[in-house]
């Protein structure tokens, strides 16, 4: 990054691609049925979206799911097959991923501090492991669209627990806009990404590339 874009890390507890790893847990094809609160085809997109950014960040990525073997089913290939390098944590049985001392661990091998999660169903995968975290020292961030459950009742209890830990909630894209901090530092990559993973944002950016071509 350019010294000159260089922002204050200290202005408030904010995201860093320096610090930040990417937990994305119980993403798995027999759960996706479950995740009822946002429309499916917009829920996959955020997972996918959030997964993305990982990638373009360069953020360490560990994936878990919890007896895949069973009716919970294997991890959506989709992201499997993006991280193929990634710390994969099968567990054979905890439902808690922070009661898995192999998950534990991968997340201490990165030596960083702030956690973003993002699961399968937002008040057990995903707010278990966020509260252990949390009570470990963690600064966790939990991504609320690449997470879901049943519906708005069972989610909203989730997010009120959660908060009141002190765990931030937040969307993938204020996540991606977050780590980004400046559009000088890679104006056509995070264009890229935003264009491909939300819908909404593909006109924005066509209509800006058109109004580019016509200047020339």
């Amino acid at each position: 990054m350019d010294p000159k874009l260089k922002t204050d890390d200290k202005l408030y507890n904010r995201l860093s691609v320096d610090d930040a790893v990417v937990l994305l847990v119980d993403h798995q094809t027999g759960l996706l049925s479950l995740a009822r609160d946002m429309p499916a085809a917009d829920f996959q997109n955020n997972v996918l979206g959030l997964a993305k950014a990982a990638k373009y960040f360069d953020l360490p990525t560990i994936l878990t799911t919890s007896f895949e073997d069973g009716p919970n089913g294997p991890l959506m290939p989709q992201i499997k097959d993006m991280f193929p390098d990634a710390d994969y944590i099968a567990r054979p049985g905890q439902i808690n991923a922070w009661d898995n001392e192999e998950f534990v661990k991968a997340i201490e091998k990165t030596g960083r501090k702030q956690l973003i999660i993002a699961g399968i169903v937002t008040e057990v995968c995903v707010a278990f492991p966020a509260l252990a975290a949390a009570k470990a020292g963690y600064d966790v961030f939990v991504v609320t669209d690449a997470s879901g459950t049943f519906n708005n009742v069972t989610r909203d209890a989730a997010w009120m627990r959660m908060q009141k830990e002190g765990i931030e909630l937040m969307s993938w894209f204020a996540v991606a806009c977050e780590l980004a901090r400046d559009w000088r530092v890679d104006m056509e990559g995070l264009a890229n990404l935003f264009h491909d993973s939300i819908p909404e944002y593909g006109p924005l950016m066509d209509s800006y590339s058109a109004a580019q071509g016509a200047k020339k």
